[in-house]
């Protein structure tokens, strides 16, 4: 099938000055599905040529038209004031929501195209005509998705998990007790709750987008870093906290930072609210209060480099195959089959 798919990101490294999370898990996604003999188009601006400097060749093909495409696959934008809601040329301007606009006018509802909306930031709203319409399939990341919507996590690849060799991740020295990298996006409370409270017993680094941080001056925050700096925090960290917007928590939503984590062998302490949270964590790293995090950590660093530390990555390894990049595309090749098989019918009838 030929797939126009509309992202406002990067498939590689990019630029430093973005909450583009999706670089962790968008290309191996679509590498996944171009090996499984889709054809991909991507419909919004090649970021990656024009901010970044990037040249990825031409394996990847970008069209800023409107080319003859079997389905639309968008992950979803929304309105953000003073960014993508002002007038096209405007100083700061970015124009995903505008060419968001023009692909759901032209294919979802003039030619009726089979469109699959990947809402991966939660910001659809539960009435939207979008999650009602026929030849339109809502997917979330979430375990507990929007009723009517299915769930498609955001992939890791398996590859990485059967190479990963938690003996030799427990043994590689770590200066740093607590890490987290990640911005802060609606994450005060749980930061107060859990990070906070440790990160004034251990040596720890924050890094990631925090603009308002006065209440927490004891907290040593880096400010953003390169993309592939996140594995280097990772690896310097004995523990993380996985801290989610509500949001996200209420609906079991874990982000990309659960198997960016792992995979450098630093161990995520989960709070006990995330929904299902059992499904991403060990229950001995299932937290419920800032005290748990500082007792759990102490006892973390009394075992660090032990075979007892390297069988809880072991368990969290494991664990990352829920979200296996291979389950993933199953998931999005049936929901398509889903989508376009009745518009064969339909056509065939007429």
């Amino acid at each position: 099938m030929k797939i126009g798919y509309s992202f406002w990101g990067f498939l590689g490294s990019g630029i430093t000055d973005t909450p583009d999370g999706g670089r962790s898990h968008r290309r191996p996604f679509i590498d996944a599905l171009l090996d499984r003999g889709h054809d991909i188009v991507f419909l919004q601006a090649d970021r990656d040529r024009l901010e970044a400097g990037d040249d990825l060749g031409s394996k990847y093909i970008f069209d800023g038209g409107f080319p003859d495409i079997g389905a639309l696959f968008l992950e979803w934008r929304w309105a953000i004031p003073g960014r993508n809601t002002t007038a096209c040329g405007t100083e700061g301007h970015t124009c995903d929501l505008h060419r968001q606009a023009q692909l759901i006018n032209h294919y979802t509802v003039r030619h009726q195209t089979p469109t699959v909306i990947w809402d991966k930031d939660r910001t659809l709203r539960a009435e939207s005509v979008w999650r009602r319409t026929a030849h339109a399939v809502v997917c979330e990341a979430a375990l507990a998705p929007t009723p009517g919507a299915r769930s498609l996590l955001f992939p890791v690849a398996e590859d990485l998990l059967d190479h990963s060799d938690p003996a030799a991740l427990a043994a590689r020295p770590r200066d740093l007790v607590l890490g987290y990298v990640g911005n802060q996006y609606d994450r005060d409370e749980p930061f107060d709750r859990f990070f906070a409270p440790a990160a004034a017993r251990f040596e720890h680094v924050v890094a990631g987008k925090w603009t308002k941080t006065d209440r927490w001056p004891h907290v040593h925050f880096l400010g953003r870093v390169p993309f592939e700096a996140a594995t280097a925090v990772y690896s310097r960290s004995l523990a993380t906290v996985l801290m989610l917007p509500e949001r996200y928590a209420a609906a079991g939503q874990m982000t990309q930072r659960i198997f960016e984590a792992v995979l450098a062998g630093c161990l995520p302490l989960a709070p006990a609210d995330i929904l299902y949270v059992e499904r991403f964590v060990p229950a001995e790293l299932i937290v419920r209060s800032g005290s748990e995090v500082t007792e759990r950590l102490s006892h973390l660093r009394s075992i660090a480099g032990t075979q007892q530390h390297a069988d809880l990555i072991t368990a969290c390894v494991d664990r990352l195959r829920l979200f296996g990049l291979s389950r993933q595309v199953d998931t999005l090749e049936s929901v398509l089959h889903q989508l376009v098989q009745p518009a064969a019918t339909e056509r065939g009838a007429a």
